[in-house]
């Protein structure tokens, strides 16, 4: 009770502050998605995300190792496909000589010790953008869990430490996880989109991968609003969160991340598995525009928003500054 207590005591100074910090940054909270081309010594700006690459093979592999010596020890991998090997069915997430089988192999052979999670879903091999197979005008749940349990398989059988379903199909997890057993990978792990919204932060990321839907001559749905949640919904999340446990999934993850940060402490204080949040590719270009025209302090705005989601109960966040701002800390 004032005047006996006065919490202003304990912000005097940095020193004290420091002292009773609640929650902390260190580069092990972070993992870096990246995106990989076709080809050698490629490395091309995606323009709505300054500072994000796509990198052929060789520039990634030398990127992971400038990563892990920053002391970042996860990395989310998606990869951009030509046009030509694009279909409805997605079988070249699964042909095991692909960009991304390719890849995993590297960049495990380059650096073992870094933890490689690639993406789960068939949007990037999709002709018409969709995470799945279309069928009768919508995307058909079972066959396209069938494709990704094959796409897993091989990502695991490329050397991958986590399988990453960001699709949001029904039921996946447990397919997933009953087909890396077969195969014989107990231990191979997945972290699971749990609580992925429809939202309207993505829009960079399709950029970079040209896995937005796409118009077609048959009829496809418009969005993807159909399989990945509606962003007014709660409970939802939660439900989906302990199904995805429930079926085997190691770690959960809530995706965008600074405007759903109730959905991350809703979910930290349902399951009992680690939590990842996505700051997401609008979130993080929002900070880049705003910061390049001198509306925001770039540095503090974006440490503030990652300490934020750090303490809404994140375990690990997946974000395109985890470079920056390992460098930052390790300063």
């Amino acid at each position: 009770m004032f005047p006996l207590q006065r919490g202003r005591r304990l912000r005097v100074n940095e020193s004290i502050r420091s002292l009773v910090r609640e929650t902390s940054l260190s580069p092990s909270d972070f993992m870096f998605p990246m995106f990989i081309a076709e080809g050698e010594n490629v490395k091309v700006e995606i323009p709505s995300m300054p500072g994000i690459f796509r990198r052929s093979i060789d520039l990634t592999v030398e990127e992971v190792k400038e990563l892990y010596d920053l002391g970042i020890r996860a990395v989310n991998i998606y990869v951009k496909v030509s046009e030509n090997l694009k279909d409805n069915t997605g079988k070249e997430a699964w042909n095991s000589n692909g960009l991304m089988q390719q890849a995993i192999r590297a960049i495990k052979a380059a650096c073992p010790e870094m933890i490689v999670m690639p993406d789960v879903a068939l949007d990037p091999y999709s002709i018409y953008g969709h995470d799945g197979i279309i069928k009768d005008g919508d995307v058909e749940n079972d066959s396209t869990v069938d494709a990704l349990v094959k796409m897993a398989v091989s990502h695991a059988e490329a050397g991958a430490d986590f399988v990453a379903p960001s699709d949001m199909m029904d039921g996946r997890v447990l397919r997933l996880r009953e087909g890396l057993d077969a195969a014989g990978f107990q231990n191979v792990g997945i972290m699971s989109y749990s609580a992925k919204y429809a939202s309207a932060f993505y829009g960079p990321f399709r950029d970079a991968l040209d896995s937005a839907p796409k118009e077609a001559d048959v009829v496809v749905p418009k969005d993807k609003k159909t399989y990945q949640m509606d962003y007014a919904n709660r409970i939802e999340a939660i439900k989906e969160a302990l199904s995805d446990v429930e079926e085997g999934a190691d770690m959960v993850m809530v995706k965008p991340g600074i405007a759903y940060l109730d959905i991350v402490r809703e979910i930290k204080n349902t399951v009992h598995v680690p939590v990842t949040v996505y700051q997401v590719s609008g979130e993080y270009a929002m900070i880049k525009a705003a910061s390049e025209r001198g509306w925001l302090d770039h540095d503090k705005i974006m440490m503030e928003q990652l300490m934020c989601i750090k303490r809404s109960g994140a375990n690990l966040i997946s974000t395109y500054f985890a470079k920056e701002v390992a460098i930052l800390l390790n300063k």
